[in-house]
């Protein structure tokens, strides 16, 4: 009798973890999804989806100038400035309280009061390797942030674009790739299986998900700085995103996949073959300017060429009444937008700011000084007790229930405050 109460406990729970498994592996109809009709994007109810929304820059890729840090402007510089400044163990722990406190569920609530109904959700590609990045040596924890993110969207009602924001090599060749200068994603057959691999990851993982709008493959691919080679690298972009297509379609049929322009997202001549996939479409950068049509009169005219959805990856930096008269062109347009960044320190726009904490112009001052060798760094360390003290300060500061909301910029985006 023993034996068969066992048998009946195993044969539950067996069929227990069959069920499970197959909850996580079932397919979920297309129209779920976000789809293309022509210039439109169309919502799983059939009505017309405008992208109206944000980035949560910095958060997974830290940018020096979110820092107010001018040389030290790339993740791998910032760690550096850190572990010089209050030693490896610390700054490790201080990423682990960063990634958990600067964008959290309360974030993404607040932006789904404001109306926001898109989030871009820019990554370095170190999250989902075995490479030193934000504290971690190995076993990275980028599907254990990305999961949570989806999670806290998916009860929010937000879709996400998923941002490669660093690509293995780096496909800018500035500091906002986390790069060594040059775009050496062009001309790395390694770095460019690492970019396919680590995408078809992130797409078999979420293939099934339909709070995830689609993948924007590279953010702002080849910057306009290398002279005699832009020829060659503007030709390389469009059949790495072919490759990078097709292998996500191994696993994915179900995502849109967005593409964005040479130089800064900002040239679309780099393009030919316009619909080599049926669920692609375009994405731009624009910062400064005119707030008019006649600024970008260029992403308006390939985008009636190709006859596909163009979306505004980034915008912003800006005064509140060219925010409002710029959202104005992009809705009269039917351009979607998702504006840069959601949150930061040293000014309002954005949608929250970070306060500045106490003593943070000591850290400042530590960045900018002289790094040059060891002697420089004794030199300019500052008091230990003072640093780590500032650096937890500024955990504290951003959190949510402790920035400062800008509500001049969101109703200038045509949100609510």
């Amino acid at each position: 009798m023993k034996y068969l109460a066992y048998s009946l406990i195993v044969i539950f729970c067996l069929a227990n973890v069959v069920t499970a498994e197959a909850k996580t592996t079932k397919t979920v109809s297309s129209q779920m999804f976000i789809r293309i009709d022509g210039q439109n994007l169309v919502a799983p109810n059939n009505e017309k989806f405008f992208i109206k929304g944000t980035n949560l820059g910095n958060w997974l890729n830290p940018e020096g100038y979110m820092f107010l840090f001018k040389k030290a402007n790339a993740p791998r510089l910032i760690d550096q400035a850190f572990k010089e400044m209050v030693g490896p163990d610390f700054t490790n722990e201080f990423w682990k309280l960063f990634k958990d406190n600067y964008v959290t569920r309360a974030d993404i609530n607040y932006l789904k009061k404001t109306g926001t109904n898109t989030i871009r959700f820019p990554f370095h590609y170190k999250l989902f390797t075995d490479e030193d990045y934000m504290g971690l040596h190995s076993a990275q924890d980028g599907f254990q942030r990305t999961d949570s993110l989806v999670s806290w969207c998916k009860e929010a009602g937000i879709y996400i674009i998923f941002d490669m924001h660093d690509a293995p090599g780096g496909q800018t060749g500035d500091n906002i790739d986390d790069s060594y200068g040059y775009p050496w994603l062009f001309e790395s057959e390694v770095s460019q299986k690492l970019f396919l691999d680590i995408w078809v990851k992130i797409a078999d993982r979420y293939k099934n998900e339909p709070v995830i709008l689609g993948y924007d493959l590279l953010n702002e691919p080849i910057a306009p700085y290398f002279g005699n080679d832009m020829s060659k690298l503007n030709a390389a972009l469009e059949p790495l995103y072919k490759k990078a297509v097709a292998a996500i379609r191994q696993v994915d049929k179900n995502h849109i996949i967005l593409l964005g322009g040479a130089q800064w997202d900002g040239n679309f001549e780099v393009f030919s073959d316009w619909k080599f996939d049926n669920k692609i479409m375009y994405t731009c950068h624009r910062y400064g300017g005119e707030p008019t049509a006649d600024a970008i009169r260029k992403i308006i005219d390939f985008r009636n060429k190709t006859n596909l959805p163009m979306y505004m990856g980034e915008i912003g930096h800006n005064k509140d009444q060219w925010i409002a008269s710029f959202c104005k062109t992009m809705e009269d347009n039917n351009i979607g937008y998702t504006f840069w960044p959601y949150k930061k320190m040293g000014d309002s726009t954005s949608f929250v700011h970070v306060n500045k904490p106490e003593n943070w112009d000591k850290i400042i001052e530590f960045t900018e000084k002289p790094r040059d060798n060891y002697k420089d760094v004794r030199e300019a360390r500052p008091d230990q007790a003072l640093a780590r003290k500032a650096l937890l300060d500024y955990i504290e500061s951003c959190k949510f229930s402790n920035c400062t909301k800008n509500d001049g910029y969101i109703k200038a985006m045509g949100l609510q405050p």
